[in-house]
């Protein structure tokens, strides 16, 4: 028999004040939890607090806009606790805002926050849809099939024009396609500190409405930043080089603080004459004082690519893997930029203001050859806008209200090559939009209540060619979008949370214009009127788990979304290579995400994520051959997706990693016809890791088994055509700090 020896731990009663460290103030509503329990309460008035803690334990001290204490409770007594300000808190006031970050945690939001070192361990210089491609619910192709040139993703088998992406709260989304085109702004992942993934409508935010979910990037951090800076060199397969070279300035005069990077980058791409060469900058300055904040963050790049936008058919692939149906002679060259400057000051010890002013500005031209004719069409666009948000926190009581307005117009040109003194057309497209919204979060013990309502209205004016005998035309647009929710701290390990809510989008140019790029005499009947497609309008309800230990971070979420006149793709592409969608009454998407990481042993970290979806379009008519079908599922939304990776530590300086990805088989059309479907894949990727001092050696394997995989693609209802998974490759990234 063994024996047992209890031990007794005394308790104790805790209590004491907590102030500001600059002004001395009491300081009302300061989350105090004593870690690794249930047990907590908040300050009042006052600054006072108390509560039973045993003795030895750890108190925790939270409060918007302070940097985070702990404390060690060694005997009975009355503590006093300073809170110093936190200029990286007021630095991340917006982004916290829109991503609902309060006190007590994140909103009840199904999301996946990735931090700083996540993103490096895994980012080689690949654009930013491959690089979030093993999150739950993602899929993502490459229109070249390697690294960068043109990069797409969907969420829940959503596309790309239904998220919402900003960078600091600045929207990204083009105003008129409502997509983002990665290829702009290359080696962006470099220049990250976080990035949060919504997934369904999630909180409210600036610009295009969050349909599929929300994409929320934050720019590298300033205030705590160490001084230094770092080389990273990258050279893999189809002559893929890379070069960036970053700068932090740390603490400059104990107020400001610099960052820039420079990066250069070149491919040959997969796919025969699919390569890309880019440039590109980015640069943060900012103040920081106890109560204020400035920030100024810009960025800027060139791309010129070799066009590989159309899918090549079956039959194409097999007899060549790299088969590219676009000439030689179509590039496209494009540049974008966006600079913003946000301020943000802490009013007292409960609130903050923050205000940001931006600028978007993109502008190129790209090729496609018509019949024998080289057309060059040419686009210039500028957004300009700003917003402010507030955000308070009173006892129990979270809030965040926000106000966005910006104004956009852009340019459609075309010329025929080599003519470029003629040109063929020039409209343009204006649009403008403001919004506004408000976030509240009420705690009632262990329970946290949520709601969210934003209000925005759009306007779009199309201006005609001066030749092209047709009339201005203009059209507006309103949504109001509630949400509201529940979270349940069960335990200090669980929480369940529940979601509902809906928003509203409206269509994209290309959606309103059929695919043309310009509306005269011989289309405009075709067309029809801006009104002729419908906005769209999503009702989503989430219920989830999650459950934190120091050794399992496990999250289960079940979905229904419930779509009503949903913009659905069609699977054609229009004569310049763009997705041609259409209004179908009703359709849903529903299923369950499992999201798991778990540290087996010491050494061995093991994760995973799996979603199995059902999902359907009630009634859908094809247009190209009148027939309609019954209860179908959506093109290029796999039932199943999952990603599941092992990361061993084999010597202090040594991690090798291994990960593995399976889609099921999806419809290239909504007709649910078996004949033209996209295969079931499992492809594998590995990398090792070395670390010595300020060196690390990173070196990746993609498609680890070769194995044979279509990624994308479309049909014209005779034949299947494939966007293709490179082959096996290889890249090796060495980052040298100094």
């Amino acid at each position: 028999m063994i024996g047992m020896t209890a031990v007794w731990v005394a308790s104790l009663i805790v209590n004491g004040h907590v102030r500001d460290a600059v002004s001395r103030a009491p300081v009302e509503g300061v989350a105090v939890q004593v870690v690794g329990t249930a047990i907590g309460t908040l300050t009042d008035e006052s600054g006072f607090f108390q509560l039973e803690a045993e003795t030895g334990a750890r108190l925790r001290f939270t409060r918007l806009g302070y940097a985070p204490v702990e404390i060690r409770v060694r005997e009975a007594g009355e503590l006093q606790v300073l809170l110093v300000p936190s200029a990286r808190a007021l630095e991340g006031v917006t982004i916290a805002a829109l991503r609902a970050e309060g006190a007590s945690g994140s909103a009840p939001i199904t999301q996946r926050v990735l931090a700083r070192d996540a993103l490096d361990a895994r980012y080689s210089g690949q654009e930013m849809p491959l690089l979030l491609t093993d999150l739950p619910s993602m899929t993502s192709y490459a229109d070249n099939g390697a690294y960068s040139n043109y990069t797409y993703m969907r969420l829940r088998g959503i596309d790309q024009t239904r998220i919402n992406i900003t960078l600091d709260g600045v929207p990204l989304n083009d105003a008129e396609d409502q997509g983002v085109f990665f290829s702009n702004f290359p080696d962006f992942g470099n220049s990250l500190e976080s990035v949060q993934i919504q997934r369904g409508i999630g909180t409210s935010s600036q610009g295009t409405a969050p349909y599929a979910g929300s994409i929320n990037f934050e720019s590298m951090a300033l205030a705590r930043a160490p001084r230094g800076g770092e080389l990273q060199l990258s050279r893999g397969s189809y002559d893929t080089n890379r070069g960036s070279l970053e700068w932090h300035s740390g603490p400059l005069a104990e107020r400001f603080a610099l960052y820039g990077r420079a990066s250069s980058q070149q491919t040959d791409g997969f796919r025969h004459h699919s390569g890309n060469r880019s440039a590109g900058g980015f640069l943060s300055a900012g103040y920081f004082g106890n109560r204020n904040t400035l920030k100024l963050t810009a960025f800027s790049g060139v791309s010129r690519n070799q066009e590989s936008y159309l899918a090549s058919p079956e039959g194409a692939i097999e007899d060549d893997p790299r088969h590219n149906p676009l000439t030689e002679a179509e590039r496209d060259r494009f540049t974008q930029s966006m600079v913003s400057l946000a301020a943000t000051r802490r009013l007292g010890s409960s609130a903050n203001l923050s205000a940001t002013a931006y600028t978007v500005g993109a502008g190129g031209n790209y090729d496609v050859l018509i019949g024998s004719d080289l057309w060059n069409f040419n686009l210039a666009s500028r957004m300009t806008g700003g917003f402010a948000t507030w955000s308070a926190q009173r006892g129990r009581l979270t809030l965040s209200a926000g106000a966005h307005g910006n104004d956009y117009w852009r340019d459609h040109a075309l010329f025929i090559r080599p003519d470029f003194t003629t040109r063929l057309y020039l409209n343009t497209g204006h649009k403008s939009e403001v919004s506004t919204f408000a976030k509240v979060a009420y705690e009632i013990g262990e329970i946290t209540l949520f709601g969210d309502l934003q209000g925005r209205r759009v306007w779009y004016r199309y201006e005609p060619d001066a030749n092209a005998g047709v009339d201005q035309q203009s059209i507006d647009w309103s949504f109001l979008n509630p949400r509201i929710g529940v979270t349940w701290r069960v335990t200090s390990e669980l929480a369940a949370y529940a979601f509902a809510g809906e928003n509203g989008r409206e269509p994209t140019r290309n959606d309103m214009f059929a695919g043309f790029d310009n509306i005269d005499t011989t289309n405009a009947d075709f067309v029809g009127p801006l009104s002729r497609v419908r906005p769209e309008r999503v009702r989503d309800t989430e219920v989830g788990l999650t459950y934190r230990t120091s050794v399992l971070d496990l999250g289960v979420n079940l979905y229904s979304m419930d779509f009503h006149n949903e913009i659905t793709p069609i699977g054609a592409l229009s004569y310049i290579g763009l997705p041609l969608r259409k209004n179908v009454h009703s359709s849903h998407r529903r299923g369950i995400e499992v999201d798991a990481r778990y540290r087996a042993a010491p050494r061995l970290l093991l994760a995973g994520n799996l979603t199995l979806s059902r999902n359907r379009i009630a009634e859908y008519t094809d247009d190209a051959t009148g027939q309609t079908y019954q209860d179908v599922e959506p093109l290029l939304t796999p039932a199943v997706v999952s990603n599941q990776s092992a990361e061993l530590a084999l010597a202090p300086s040594l991690t090798a990693t291994l990960g593995g990805r399976y889609l099921s088989r999806s419809f290239l059309a909504n007709t649910s016809d078996s004949r033209f479907v996209t295969p079931p894949a499992y492809t594998m990727d590995a990398g090792l890791t070395w670390r010595a001092g300020d060196v690390t050696l990173l070196a990746q394997i993609r498609n680890l088994t070769n194995a044979r995989a279509y990624t994308s693609g479309y049909t014209d209802g005779t034949t299947s055509y494939f966007y293709v998974l490179a082959r096996r490759n290889a890249i090796v990234t060495a980052k040298i700090g100094f």
